[in-house]
C-alpha cells in the first residue's frame, strides 16, 4: 500500500479522494487549511488518516508542512488538490504552494496536479503575475501554470511520474450544485495515477480527463515557457526545483 498526501482534503474532490484511498487500504495524509476546517476530518482521522494543517496562502505554513512530513515516513505520492476559484489567494494556493511542496518534499515518486478545462483560457504570460496574492488572480492562468509545472517536473525528474488531471466540472462547493460532470469520476483519475499499476497509470507528463489522455494548451509542453515559469517561481520563493 502507498503513503499519499492529499492537499485540500477537508471537502470536495480532495475529501472524496482521501476517503476512497483509505477504503482501499492506503496510508493517507489529509490536509486542512485551519484547525476549524480540520475538525471536519475527524471521521477520516478515526480511520487512520494522518493530519497536517496549514494555510496555503502562507509560504511559511507550506514550508512547515513539508518539514513535518519529511520527518515522518516517506510519501509515495502527492495529489495536489487544494485550490481556490477566485480572489487574491488564487496564485499562492493554486501555483506557489504546489511548487514549494514539489521542491521541498522528499521521496514522492508520483505527483498528481489538479488542472481544469479552464486552463485552455489561460494566458502564457508571466509578466506582472501577482504571486503573493495582493490582488485577485486569474483562475484560468493559475491552472495553465500548474499544468505546465506538472509537465516540467515530468521532463526534469524522469524518475518521477508527474501528471495533471482535469476532474471535470463537478458538483462540489467550488463547482456548484448544477455542475454537469460525475463527482465519482472527478476523483477516480487522481487515485489511479497516484496508486495504479496499469501501464497507462505508470506514464508521465500527461494531461488526463476521466482516465483518458487529452491534448492540453500548447504552452504546457513548450519547454521555454516551462523554464520561464520555473525561473519566476524560483525567484519569487527563493527555492529552486
Amino acid at each position: 500500500m502507498s503513503r499519499i498526501l492529499v492537499t485540500g482534503s477537508a471537502d470536495g474532490l480532495g475529501r472524496a479522494a482521501a476517503d476512497a484511498l483509505l477504503s482501499q487500504g492506503h496510508d493517507v495524509v489529509v490536509h486542512a487549511r485551519s484547525q476549524e476546517r480540520a475538525a471536519g476530518l475527524d471521521a477520516l482521522i478515526g480511520r487512520g488518516a494522518h493530519l497536517v494543517v496549514g494555510d496555503f496562502t502562507e509560504r511559511d505554513a507550506v514550508r512547515r508542512i513539508a518539514t513535518e512530513l519529511n520527518d515522518l515516513a516517506p510519501l509515495d505520492a502527492v495529489i495536489h488538490n487544494a485550490g481556490v476559484w477566485s480572489g487574491p489567494a488564487v496564485m499562492p494556493v493554486n501555483v506557489v504552494a504546489p511548487y514549494l511542496l514539489t521542491v521541498l518534499l522528499r521521496g514522492p515518486r508520483r505527483l498528481v496536479y489538479l488542472s481544469s478545462g479552464s486552463h485552455y483560457q489561460g494566458r502564457p504570460v508571466l509578466d506582472g503575475v501577482d504571486w503573493r496574492g495582493e490582488s485577485a488572480g486569474s483562475y484560468a492562468d493559475s491552472k495553465l501554470y500548474v499544468t505546465a509545472l506538472a509537465a516540467a517536473v515530468a521532463r526534469l525528474r524522469p524518475a518521477v511520474l508527474s501528471n495533471a488531471v482535469d476532474p471535470g466540472w463537478v458538483p462540489t462547493k467550488m463547482g456548484g450544485p448544477q455542475a454537469p460532470d460525475d463527482l465519482e469520476l472527478g476523483h477516480l483519475t487522481q487515485e489511479w495515477l497516484a496508486t495504479g499499476d496499469a501501464p497507462q497509470a505508470m506514464t508521465t507528463g500527461g494531461y488526463w480527463y476521466h482516465q483518458e489522455l487529452k491534448q492540453p494548451h500548447p504552452s504546457v509542453h513548450d519547454e521555454a515557457f516551462q523554464d520561464d515559469l520555473l525561473q519566476a517561481l524560483a525567484a519569487e520563493t527563493d527555492t529552486r526545483l
